[in-house]
């Protein structure tokens, strides 16, 4: 279905719609907007800013200055296109279901210590790799397999980075423990140790592993020479 124009006068379609093609057709993705510039656009339309902020929940990614420190306060980024929402059969389709309430949220970023349980960054914190941008965490519906093949749909914490990572991803309860099962003994005793402390201690092994992949290759070279020639 071709996108008709946003400023068509004879498109029957709400402030979110008519939002969504103007991001598309005036904006672009990766491109800023102002909330003047939205308003001018729409002269009279009511919360056309809430309009915007509604797409979110069909996948759109929208971020402002509390999530992306290089914009100001009344500039926005259209960071990604989602759902065709001027397509009503798409639009039904990624219609937001079953949403938490306000209760099952809080409930369920405080189980997960205000922590994405994904990439463990806490709600405004900078991403390491992207120090321009601080985290949004969210409690997110995720279609879950239990070890007994039960499916059901849980909530987890997560922030909207890896949210958008994998939105529709399945996850496996199921999968995990089986793979469990094959690891040895004392490999078993130490993910139990990880998971009672909600936390992964790292051995030496590990640590030293994790500080030689840091350096240049040059030098990853020369350690690993003078390894092959202590061992031999």
């Amino acid at each position: 279905m071709n996108a008709p124009a946003w400023d068509d006068p004879e498109l029957k379609a709400g402030g979110m719609v008519r939002a969504a093609l103007w991001l598309v057709q005036e904006v672009g993705e990766g491109n800023t907007f102002t909330k003047e510039q939205l308003r001018a656009a729409f002269p009279g339309v009511s919360q056309i800013d809430r309009r915007v902020r509604d797409l979110r929940d069909y996948g759109w990614s929208i971020l402002a200055n509390t999530e992306d420190a290089s914009l100001t306060t009344e500039e926005q980024r259209f960071a990604k296109i989602g759902a065709a929402v001027w397509d009503p059969k798409e639009r039904r389709a990624a219609s937001p279901r079953n949403t938490a309430s306000a209760k099952e949220i809080r409930a369920t970023l405080e189980r997960d210590d205000f922590l994405c349980t994904v990439c463990g960054i806490a709600g405004g914190e900078e991403y390491p790799d992207d120090p321009n941008r601080t985290a949004v965490l969210s409690a997110t519906r995720r279609t879950t397999v239990l070890p007994d093949g039960r499916q059901e749909v849980l909530l987890v914490t997560e922030c909207k980075r890896c949210r958008a990572g994998c939105p529709d991803a399945t996850a496996r309860a199921d999968e995990i423990l089986a793979d469990i099962r094959i690891l040895d003994p004392a490999e078993r005793r130490r993910l139990a140790r990880y998971i009672q402390r909600n936390r992964r201690v790292s051995t030496p092994v590990e640590r030293v592993w994790s500080a030689y992949r840091r350096l240049p290759a040059d030098a990853r070279a020369e350690v690993l020479s003078q390894l092959e020639a202590e061992l031999h």
